[in-house]
């Protein structure tokens, strides 16, 4: 059966929801896929997004620079890069 493209995954869970009305589950996917997944579930399926903070991942690459056991070798404009370009480039994925 393929009746949702080519995830069969979706197929699988369309079957599992149609087998089971009472079934509830619970799905992670990229953005890209949440088209394909309330096209094929329709009417079974509620959206949350879910995102990073800035400030989270600034907050973790300092905690993890702060563990590095040559603190010395860090200097401070490299420090400030890397807490600059990191966020910046994991916003964009």
């Amino acid at each position: 059966m393929y009746g949702c493209g080519e995830i069969w995954v979706l197929d699988s869970l369309q079957e599992i929801l149609e087998r089971s009305p009472c079934a509830q589950l619970f799905v992670t996917a990229r953005p890209h896929i949440r088209d394909e997944i309330e096209k094929c579930l329709a009417g079974r399926v509620a959206s949350l997004s879910i995102g990073h903070r800035r400030d989270d991942i600034i907050g973790y690459l300092r905690a993890r620079l702060g563990e590095d056991e040559m603190p010395d070798a860090m200097v401070e404009i490299l420090e400030a890069e890397i807490l600059e370009k990191i966020p910046e480039n994991i916003s964009q994925m």
